[in-house]
């Protein structure tokens, strides 16, 4: 009982750090943006209209939405878009259409992902090396080289994982959470009058008495609940109650305890709103705070980019992009993994948005589109998964997820006003990722399809080299194949070019799924062929890390024993030719075969020993 109680805080702690680093700097920018935008006039009327509209904001989006709603769609105990993705998708099964637009709807929220993934680390880590201006004015020259500068060796240390320093990221941003509390409470009890704006009926007045100007902030106001859905994402490394936990007993007082110190500062000193966060803090104690805004949203970027990281490989485990290069960065969590290609082009794609927008003010122009979009997308998915999977009445499924989607839209059409002031750069790099995915799809499926055309059934063929066999040799081959039951072309340019066939014969065909992990017992589907050979069916969920030649280690339960020492892996290295007429348009059909060039090899993500792979080549016409 005490072991389970330590566990549960521990969790709770690194929740803290993980899941919420991102919603925990937000207030670093977000009521400085609603004030600082000159849309509203400084009056204590308004001031406690906004701070109640932030309060109800955090209250009814992340604390009724996403944890006590969102939090309970859970995908064999995963979260994220993916995971809801797969659960809606899942549930329409039998509707091909619906299921199809889904799919699309959720693999553009997926993508939108990397466009967030872009503004966040760059708004954060500006807006917290931004408080050195209050330090001195000296340092304003200094503010955009520094913040690419810890920037930088952030994505530098990537490549060396996060298990050594990852320990420190609870405790660094309960440091944090506490902090960002006392700092309010001095001005809350000098204005303690402030503590009404929780009342529900100040936001009320506010909206109704001036309907544009809520209409045009809630495109700031948005970015209180920014990083609302990593608390979803994580949901599968930490569990639902410690993710309760660290929100209603930590993240939340903290979070409003500091909001309604600003409002109080501002009432007290209009002034203040160049910056109403740092200007909170005593002089002594700016430069600590500084350092401290600036390891707090490194955590935060931290996160996100280790959720990149883990998006990107349960994207390629889907089928929506091509293999790539992944590094795993610890022996005992398989989820600790690093991306070369995503690591180098998130930050170059970060260095360019630090150095386009030059403030954390023209960032915050830019942030909202993106978040308020998978919001969306989220509740969306949500409602189909109530019905559909969950097999809730109509009128249950529409009350519960039409609240959430009135405010989303209202959230989201608000921040469509940013669209030309920069709204529009998460949203051509989640249109880009977007182009890309669906090329690789469907691609992929065209691909597919010729080689399915093409293809020689395996069993009658093995009969026919069996009337004549070649002539065989000691050990296993292992044929990959993306079909069962067909000929792997690799089979017919072995007996080809070297006119033998080994004493063993296992034909592979790797099958990814719509959840996230397949159960050990469920991994392997295998039939005899005859005559020493064998199909095997190996399924992977898209949280699994595929290892073909660890899954092949259960085949002695079938009678069928694989020596790593005399087992070779046949893969056929297929090279895509495009061609004018059916299928994809030219361009697209010319980017899926430049894309299926430049995949890493099958060889390494499967994990097959290097010094037992053999490539063969072909080439297919698309």
């Amino acid at each position: 009982m005490q072991s389970s109680k330590s566990s549960i805080a521990a969790l709770t702690i690194g929740a803290i750090g993980v899941v919420y680093g991102d919603i925990g700097t937000s207030m670093l920018y977000a009521l400085k943006e609603v004030f600082g935008s000159g849309h509203v006039e400084f009056t204590p009327s308004n001031i406690f209209g906004i701070l109640s509209i932030f309060f109800w904001t955090l209250t009814i989006t992340v604390s009724f939405k996403y944890v006590t709603l969102v939090l309970r769609a859970d995908n064999h105990g995963e979260g994220g878009l993916i995971a809801m993705l797969a659960l809606a998708s899942q549930a329409v099964k039998d509707q091909p259409r619906l299921r199809s637009g889904l799919l699309a709807v959720g693999v553009f929220g997926t993508a939108l992902f990397y466009g967030d993934g872009v503004i966040t680390p760059a708004i954060s880590v500006l807006s917290a090396v931004e408080g050195l201006e209050m330090v001195s004015p000296h340092f304003t020259g200094a503010v955009i080289p520094l913040t690419l500068l810890v920037l930088f060796c952030l994505f530098l240390v990537q490549k060396r994982g996060t298990a050594g320093i990852g320990r420190f990221f609870g405790p660094i941003t309960l440091v944090w959470m506490v902090s960002i509390g006392v700092l309010g409470v001095p001005h809350i009890l000098s204005q303690p009058d402030i503590l009404w704006a929780m009342s529900p009926h100040h936001a009320l007045r506010f909206m109704f008495q001036q309907p544009g100007t809520t209409f045009i902030i809630l495109g700031a106001v948005v970015l209180c609940v920014t990083g609302a859905e990593a608390l979803y994402a994580d949901m599968g490394h930490f569990g639902k109650r410690p993710i309760r936990i660290a929100w209603f007993a930590v993240v939340m007082p903290a979070l409003i305890l500091n909001y309604f110190g600003q409002g109080a500062l501002l009432l007290a000193n209009p002034e203040a709103v160049k910056n109403p966060f740092f200007m909170m803090a005593p002089d002594w104690a700016l430069l600590p705070l500084v350092i401290l805004a600036t390891m707090a949203t490194v955590i935060a970027s931290q996160a996100l980019i280790t959720g990149a990281f883990s998006v990107t490989k349960q994207v390629i485990q889907l089928g929506y992009l091509p293999r790539l290069n992944i590094l795993h960065t610890s022996i005992y969590d398989t989820g600790q993994i690093y991306i070369p290609f995503v690591n180098w082009g998130l930050f170059v794609a970060i260095v360019l948005a630090v150095v386009m927008f030059r403030s954390s003010s023209n960032l915050a122009a830019a942030y909202g589109v993106a978040v308020t979009m998978v919001m969306l997308i989220t509740t969306i998915l949500t409602f189909f998964v109530l019905r559909y999977d969950w097999k809730y009445p109509w009128i249950l499924c529409i009350g519960a997820t039409g609240f959430f989607f009135a405010i989303d839209l209202a959230f989201f059409t608000s921040s469509l006003l940013k669209l030309f002031q920069g709204g529009w750069f998460p949203l051509l790099i989640g249109g880009i990722v977007f182009s890309l995915m669906m090329t690789w799809k469907e691609g992929r499926r065209l691909l597919n399809e010729k080689m399915r055309s093409d293809a020689i059934e395996l069993e009658s063929f093995l009969d026919a080299v069996f009337v004549s066999p070649p002539t065989r040799v000691e050990g296993t081959a292992v044929f990959l194949s993306p079909e069962p039951g067909a000929v792997p072309n690799a089979l017919l340019h072995n007996l080809k070019h070297n006119k033998v066939l080994h004493q063993q014969n296992l034909f592979i065909a790797v099958r990814n799924h719509e959840i996230p992990w397949i159960e050990p017992e469920k991994r392997l589907v295998v039939r005899s062929l005859g005559r020493d050979c064998w199909q095997v069916v190996i399924n992977y969920g898209f949280k699994d890390n595929p290892d073909v030649p660890l899954a092949l280690q259960q085949l002695r339960t079938s009678g069928c024993e694989v020596d790593p020492m005399t087992t070779s892996y046949f893969l056929s290295r297929d090279t895509v030719i495009p061609t004018v007429g059916a299928g994809m348009a030219p361009w697209r059909e010319k980017l899926f075969a430049q894309m299926h060039h430049n995949a890493s090899g099958a060889a390494d993500f499967l994990h097959l020993p290097n010094n037992a792979v053999v490539e063969l080549g072909s080439k297919i016409e698309i």
